[in-house]
């Protein structure tokens, strides 16, 4: 309940603590995201996988030195584009200090003749550095990277207004900043409670409307480039997945957790196939420049 309503720094590190291992159980994978579906998806790792690469190419990477991924998580997503874009810098921004214990133990395992593991500094045979931070007070110096990405994180994001003003503040001007994002479609920006249902408690982030979170976008220095819902190809899918294979993954999930963890899971994950086909809730790629 404190994860729902209070939805601190703190209660974000402990939900995620609690349940990411869901995710992974669900997926064999360290990439904590919805997933973008295509006709050709055939399973969450792979749908996983897509998101990236989709914001990948919307950030322009590229043609980039140097990346700030905001909410890194397990490191999974840097650790894909790492693997693309070799010359690219990745600084790893996660208040949740067990995670980016988790990911550089992960480099340690991928590069065995390396350094041992020292948080908060760059690795000098790998350039993905981890830092512990919170996203509205970045270590980082002014006009310090030409891209920014929060990629499924910036839902957790307060003030929202600071966030933003760090990243234009760290940003070199020309910079790309790209948020992926679970939103409210507009006309359900006030009063959606009733509507969300089971997702009014389950959904422990902020319930950012879209049209708030651009109007935030632009008073805090940014140009909005490009903007693309995608929900149709995010929440719908995964229910449907998960809807048909339920027997196998409630069975490694009550492996792990008690039996109300998995039927409150499989109620949400319908509920929110159920709002994103009503229209209620949407997810957006924003790409915006400095």
């Amino acid at each position: 309940m404190l994860w729902t309503f209070r939805r601190s720094e703190r209660d974000v590190v402990n939900l995620y603590n609690s349940l990411s291992p869901v995710m992974q159980l669900a997926t064999c994978g360290n990439m904590l995201n919805f997933g973008y579906w295509d006709d050709s998806t055939a399973d969450p790792l792979t749908a996983q996988r897509n998101l990236c690469l989709l914001v990948d190419n919307v950030a322009e990477l590229d043609s980039a030195a140097r990346l700030i991924d905001i909410g890194s998580g397990l490191g999974g997503p840097a650790d894909l584009w790492k693997s693309i874009h070799h010359r690219l810098d990745i600084v790893c921004i996660n208040i949740n200090f067990s995670q980016l214990q988790d990911a550089a133990r992960q480099i340690a395992v991928e590069n065995p003749e390396a350094n041992s593991i020292v948080l908060s500094l760059p690795r000098k045979d790998h350039t993905i550095s981890p830092v512990n931070a919170t996203c509205t007070a970045l270590p980082l110096s002014d006009g310090s990277a030409d891209r920014i990405i929060a990629l499924e994180s910036a839902q957790h994001f307060k003030p929202l207004g600071q966030f933003l003003r760090e990243c234009k503040r760290v940003l070199a001007p020309g910079g790309i900043m790209v948020l992926a994002v679970p939103v409210l479609r507009k006309r359900y920006s006030l009063g959606a409670g009733p509507k969300l249902g089971i997702l009014s408690i389950t959904w422990s982030s902020e319930h950012y409307p879209e049209d708030k979170l651009k109007s935030a976008i632009v008073e805090n220095g940014f140009k909005i480039d490009r903007m693309t819902r995608i929900g149709h190809l995010v929440y719908e899918p995964l229910a449907n997945y998960y809807m048909q294979n339920r027997a196998v993954l409630k069975q490694k999930i009550q492996a792990m957790y008690p039996p109300i963890v998995e039927d409150i899971l499989c109620r949400s994950i319908a509920k929110m196939r159920s709002v994103s086909e009503s229209e209620i809730i949407d997810y957006v790629v924003i790409k915006a420049s400095s």
